[in-house]
Formats: structure tokens, sequence, C-alpha cells
């Protein structure tokens, strides 16, 4: 409707510009340094000062260029985790395509006097160069560096993280679930805001990343450090023996256990089990490292882990135990 209400001269949803205001959600406080103020412009334009725990930023942009940013939205976390959120549209001095204007509602008319990219750039950069800045998904660091370029400005030095990747390791089910974009978020998180609106989207990353927070019990430092690399062993492949009590079962592993991949592989094999590299309809038993049961109350789980009970919710007879258990199956087994 926003393209037809641009064409026939109706004016589209109103476009909110520097409306700084306040979140419904509170979460825990964090404390940080001040930041230097702003220069005029920035102050005319109402930009948020003072010192926050992170600023989450979001663009809209004019057309099919990754440059042409015609709104910027920043929502800043305050340190008792309120949220101030601002945006102001940016004249990008391109076209407009009439797909962009249908998604978020602004067209050349809003724009007609709004400030180009390096005036809003320069409002904006004493708080962004003081501040952990946070993007959903990569676009919009790439809009910001890109509208640099066409503009011939340097890139400017920003700390970036991702509330996608920290939504990926807070709530991993998503995946294959509707995933971690902001619209499946909004429905499983409960949150309110209008999406692409570059305040609006903003906002919901600064929230996406409190939730988070709250969920994993981890401050913001902590959840934009890099993950560490996990160590996957080789894929082991084993016949059972079939003279062994549990012949015809077949087992795979998954998760860190307390022996290695090959002495677990040769436990099971003495008692019959064959074991295989993955799961399978086949699959009679998944032994899952103790440690991994306990991770974050079982929300995180190997993708055999989560195969493995898809098949046991559609009535596959498959066993989902841990290694101890698996250490007393096998020890039953050799008594028997």
């Amino acid at each position: 409707m926003a393209l037809f209400d641009w064409l026939f001269g109706r004016t589209p949803k109103p476009i909110q510009q520097n409306q700084p205001e306040r979140a419904r959600e509170e979460f825990r406080p964090a404390q940080i340094a001040r930041a230097p103020a702003r220069p005029a412009f920035a102050h005319a334009l109402r930009v948020p000062e003072g010192s926050f725990r992170f600023v989450a930023l979001d663009v809209e942009t004019a057309c099919s260029d990754v440059a042409s940013i015609c709104q910027i939205g920043l929502a800043c976390v305050q340190p008792d985790n309120q949220i101030q959120t601002f945006s102001m549209l940016v004249n990008p001095g391109t076209r407009f395509d009439a797909f962009n204007i249908q998604l978020h509602g602004i067209g050349p008319d809003h724009v007609a006097d709004a400030p180009r990219f390096p005036d809003a750039l320069s409002a904006l950069l004493p708080l962004l160069t003081t501040h952990h800045l946070v993007q959903h998904s990569n676009f919009d660091r790439q809009a910001m560096n890109a509208a640099c370029g066409f503009c011939g400005l340097p890139t400017p030095d920003l700390r970036w993280s991702d509330s996608v990747q920290i939504a990926r390791r807070a709530w991993p089910e998503l995946k294959g679930n509707g995933g971690h974009g902001l619209a499946n978020l909004k429905r499983t998180l409960n949150l309110q805001f209008h999406h692409h609106d570059a305040g609006e989207d903003a906002r919901a990353a600064a929230l996406v990343v409190l939730h988070a927070e709250r969920h994993l019990r981890l401050p913001f430092e902590e959840l934009i450090k890099p993950a560490p690399k996990k160590n996957y062993s080789a894929a082991i492949t084993m016949e059972g023996d079939p003279k062994g009590a549990l012949a015809g079962s077949v087992v795979v592993f998954t998760g860190t256990l307390g022996m290695s991949r090959n002495e677990a592989a040769e436990l099971a094999a003495r008692v019959g089990m064959s074991v295989k590299p993955g799961v399978t309809k086949e699959t009679t038993h998944l032994v899952v490292g103790d440690q991994d049961l306990n991770v974050l109350a079982g929300h995180t789980k190997s993708s055999k882990h989560r195969k493995a009970e898809l098949m046991q919710s559609a009535g596959h007879p498959i066993r989902i135990i841990g290694e101890s258990a698996f250490k007393s199956l096998v020890a039953g087994s050799k008594a028997s």
C-alpha cells in the first residue's frame, strides 16, 4: 500500500525521526565509561548522549544498491538496560526502487530536506566510535561501509557484533524452525516493534541481546566473544561381534565423552553393537556425552541428538542415553 500511496500523492505511514523513547522491558544493569560530547549538528538532531552498554544500529536503503541509505536507526542501551531509540532520514542522492518504498514506506519526498550521508555520519560518529555496535545480520555494516565508499569517505573503525549470532547461541532450536531473523524472533520472544523502520529494528536487535543475556545468564561482553572451536572426532565405523549379547544393535556417538571414540566403539563392538557415524533408521542407540546432556539445560544439542529426538517422536524405537548409562549397558551385557 505504501507504493500506491506514494504514486497517488497520499502520505504513507508516518516516518519516525529523532524520536528518543524507552523500551517497555527492563533488564539487569551494567556499568561502562562516559562518552565524549557531541558536535552542534548532532545536538540539533537530538542524537542520544551519555554512556551506554552498547548501541544497536539498523539502516533502510532506497534501492538495490546497498550504499543507498535513506534511514539510520539507533537503540542505545543504558546502564539500567532501558533503551533510548533514535532515527533519522538520510538523502541517499540516488534513485528509490518501488520495492523498497513498499517495504519501508520511505520515498523521495520524505528525504528531500534530509541531510546527506556525510553529514549524518559526522553527527553520529562520536557516539558510534565510543560504543560497541550491534547489527542484526551483516547488512548494516556493509551498507555503512558502502555509503562511505560512495561518498568518498574513509571507512570508520567501528566495533561490530551480530545479534543473529547471539540469537543462534541462545536459541539453537530455532535453526530449521523459523530461523533467527527478526520476524521469527518477534514471534518467539514476543517482541513489540514495527518491522522495517530503522529505529524500531535497531531496538528489536537490542532487545534480542538483552533477552539472550537473561536466557543464557551471560553478560554482553561474554556473548560477543568468538565461540570456541569444536574439535570433532573422526567418524568411526566398526562392526559388532555377531556373538555379542547386543548383536544387531546399531549405536552412534555424539558430544564429548570421557573416553576416546575409539575406546567407546571397541566397548560397543565387543558386546555386538555395530558403530555407525550418523543417525539413520537402523540406529537403535544414541550415546550423548554426559556433559552435553547438561549444557544450557538441554537447549544446545548436536544435529544427531535433535534428529534422534525427532525419530523418537515419530515412533522410532531409538534410545538416547548418556555415557554413564552406556557403560552400564555394556557392563551388564558382558555379565549376561
